[in-house]
């Protein structure tokens, strides 16, 4: 819809969706845990949503209610997500990549399984994932989770530095974070100097 950011739109489709399935609309402390924002960024799209009149609140919880706007955006356009670009991630060995918002990369939901919560991007440098079809210059798309299993390609945080690596858990109470190139060799920590950021669940490239 003209005129509409992507995150409004996705906003949108959230309290569209939560009416449909909950009967009621969803309160601002709602939206911003589906999208891992703060309540005051919540209360800017509203204001910006209700000012190009795709919907109406009032100061009592529970009362936003969308316009016939809304009706058109549903047949007519694509939901699209923006993710946060957080600095640079090594494919490689583990390379300094202090956590500051670069920007956004906007993603089609049906390539990450339906789950658009708790997502931040990285852009890889180095080959050391490359037979797994993860290139230098790639964005990785990861989801923060502590559901993490064996062989889970992850975005691990080692000593202040952050890699991407298939994440195995090794005896001793340590952790395998290993490559998947031949030129590179695993890298064994012990488990509590590990800190597993999230689980890449897509990735993008430019050609």
């Amino acid at each position: 819809m003209k005129g509409l950011t992507a995150k409004q739109k996705e906003i949108l489709k959230f309290i569209q969706s939560f009416q449909e399935s909950e009967g009621m609309s969803p309160t601002v402390y709602e939206i911003g845990d589906n999208f891992g924002v703060k309540t005051s960024t919540v209360f800017a799209h509203l204001e910006a949503l209700s000012k190009k009149g795709f919907i109406t609140r009032s100061s009592k919880a529970r009362s936003i209610s969308l316009s016939k706007k809304v009706s058109v955006l549903k047949k007519n356009e694509s939901p699209v997500v923006e993710v946060p670009l957080i600095g640079r991630v090594c494919a490689g060995l583990p390379a300094d990549s202090p956590e500051l918002r670069e920007g956004t990369v906007v993603c089609d939901p049906a390539f990450l399984g339906g789950n658009i919560d708790r997502l931040f991007a990285l852009k890889v440098t180095g080959e050391s994932m490359r037979d797994l079809g993860i290139l230098d210059g790639d964005v990785v798309i990861a989801r923060q989770t502590h559901n993490i299993r064996r062989g889970d390609v992850v975005v691990a945080l080692v000593d202040n530095e952050t890699t991407v690596k298939s994440y195995y858990p090794a005896p001793g109470a340590k952790v395998e974070l290993r490559p998947a190139n031949s030129d590179f060799k695993s890298q064994i920590y012990p488990v509590e100097s590990v800190r597993v950021q999230g689980k890449i669940v897509s990735l993008q490239r430019q050609y």
